[in-house]
């Protein structure tokens, strides 16, 4: 994310003029941004008159520049877009004041964000800006008939392909190398500036001297590392053993697992935890809070009028850091998130435990 400039204005409220990098700048953003605040950036608009009928322009669109106040926010990853709708309150064009519009943001594309933005959403905000820096992570995993491609991404992992093959040497070497050879094509299309070889067994080692022989051009970015599975278990290994961070200072996924890691472990031992909303709000309360984890989806939603909890989701926010805790927003998209969306979607690593 580059965020290009900053400025306070009015009633308490800043604005920011960012411009995302990649989809996980776009869905950094689908966090930051909630109803009422503005929105502002150039589009494309079919002319609209006040009698609500479309002006015959044979299908085009004008271009225009928008501000709207925001009423919902869609993030779309296989789109690679975020779309932000809301109604008009500044444009450049001033008869089409009052209208329902829909920004359409793409990777490059800038934006202005006028709103009081919270401290999760500040850290957001700067979490974007330094992992532009990070390289981009492909994980194969892979053993004797099988493999399987895996990016990673901060808003979790994402499986680009599966291949099978018949397993075994000898009479079946024919097969192992072209299960290699399939694997080496999607790993030099998935263009990623890092590459962890991970699986049981010496299979990772074979593949990575078919690559040497083969693909020579990906070899210097492979890192090979052990994993008992294959398949999303496999990257949750290799998530979990640090390998990633070799090659990205700190990834999201990888703090995030091992967070619900301890956070399940001291459940099962009935040691320093607290889950869901109640249980976390006296937890906040009496200043137990080490390290808060909350799903960004059930942040979102409590913070909207669809809100299910009883409690103030910012209050517990602000008083766990207030009384000197750390907080975790986690991703829904990953597993780690999931698991914590069975616990509530909000949680507590604790300084002590509640009687």
């Amino acid at each position: 994310m580059q965020i290009k400039d900053r400025e306070h204005v009015e009633g308490g409220r800043e604005r920011v003029t960012v411009v995302p990098e990649s989809v996980d700048d776009l869905w950094h953003l689908q966090y930051v941004l909630e109803p009422g605040d503005r929105v502002a950036g150039d589009t494309t608009r079919r002319i609209q008159r006040n009698d609500d009928q479309m002006r015959d322009t044979g299908g085009e669109r004008e271009h225009m520049w928008v501000a709207i106040a925001v009423d919902d926010i869609e993030f779309h990853k296989f789109a690679n877009r975020l779309r932000v709708g809301g109604e008009i309150v500044a444009c450049s064009r001033e008869d089409q004041l009052g209208f329902h519009h829909t920004l359409n943001v793409e990777e490059r594309d800038e934006l202005s964000i006028e709103k009081r933005f919270k401290p999760d959403q500040e850290a957001r905000l700067e979490e974007a800006e330094e992992a532009t820096e990070n390289p981009d992570v492909a994980i194969a995993t892979v053993e004797e008939g099988q493999a399987h491609v895996h990016t990673v991404a901060q808003y979790g992992t994402e499986e680009r392909a599966t291949i099978t093959g018949t397993t075994g040497k000898g009479e079946y070497a024919r097969g192992r190398s072209e299960l290699f050879a399939e694997l080496g094509t999607v790993l030099e299309r998935q263009d990623a500036d890092a590459i962890i070889l991970a699986g049981p067994g010496f299979t990772k080692q074979d593949a990575y001297k078919y690559f040497e022989q083969n693909h020579p051009e990906i070899t210097d970015q492979i890192t090979m590392v052990d994993a008992a599975a294959v398949g999303d278990r496999g990257v949750h290994e290799v998530l979990k053993r640090g390998a990633v961070a070799d090659v990205q200072q700190e990834t999201r996924i990888e703090s995030e697992a091992e967070y619900i890691d301890e956070l399940t472990r001291r459940i099962a031992e009935g040691a320093k935890a607290a889950y869901g909303p109640d249980e976390v709000k006296q937890a906040a309360e009496f200043g137990a809070i080490e390290h808060l984890l909350i799903l960004d989806d059930r942040l979102r939603k409590e913070r909207g009028p669809d809100g299910e909890w009883a409690i103030d989701v910012d209050d517990i926010v602000r008083t766990a850091e207030q009384k000197g805790g750390d907080v975790t927003v986690f991703s829904s998209e990953f597993p780690p998130g999931q698991q914590l969306a069975n616990l509530g979607g909000i949680a507590a690593l604790l300084r002590y435990r509640l009687e």
